[in-house]
């Protein structure tokens, strides 16, 4: 079996925004990162994105628009010979109190059920600290922290907690690169 990277979006796959992702318009790929997901795919990973998106839970915009971005991303990713496997992501505000919004791990969990994945056997990538608790939680072999989006704050963050990700990377095709060290064949 292959091992799963599971994915942030914002700030890892794309450009993020203090006023949210609201339209495809505003969708912007970090540089190399549709080619990091194609590079993975092409050895033998498999990559299923993970995202809060609580603009949805705040009626900041209908699913259409989240629906629409969703589409440009594949697209994109596609056109690089890249493939996102699934997209789970919560819906939710901060105060709902639900499982799935990171750092809670419901949004791995509910993968791993739907696709048979062993979370031992995954990694999470991600740009914050809600990322690498997510894929703690859920218990992945190991979580990966991009110096994109909020890396870099992030990360000075975890190392005074002293909980440092076991990868860090300076964006998702330099994170990539090490997975594939790090996971041969």
């Amino acid at each position: 079996m292959s091992i799963i990277v599971f994915l942030d979006r914002d700030g890892v796959i794309n450009h993020d925004s203090p006023d949210y992702i609201k339209s495809p318009e505003e969708f912007h790929f970090i540089d190399g990162s549709p080619e990091a997901v194609a590079l993975l795919n092409a050895h033998g990973f498999e990559v299923i994105l993970i995202t809060n998106q609580s603009m949805i839970g705040r009626g900041m915009v209908p699913q259409s628009n989240l629906d629409a971005i969703f589409e440009k991303m594949h697209a994109g990713i596609a056109a690089a010979g890249g493939e996102i496997k699934d997209i789970f992501y919560c819906p939710h505000t901060p105060d709902a109190g639900c499982d799935c919004r990171k750092p809670q791990p419901g949004m791995i969990r509910d993968a791993c059920a739907r696709h048979g994945i062993d979370p031992a056997r995954s990694v999470m990538v991600g740009d914050s600290t809600k990322d690498m608790g997510c894929g703690r939680n859920a218990g992945c072999d190991a979580v990966a922290l991009v110096a994109t989006g909020n890396g870099e704050k992030s990360l000075a963050e975890m190392i005074r907690q002293g909980c440092p990700p076991e990868i860090t990377g300076a964006d998702l095709m330099d994170v990539a690169r090490q997975l594939i060290a790090r996971y041969p064949g």
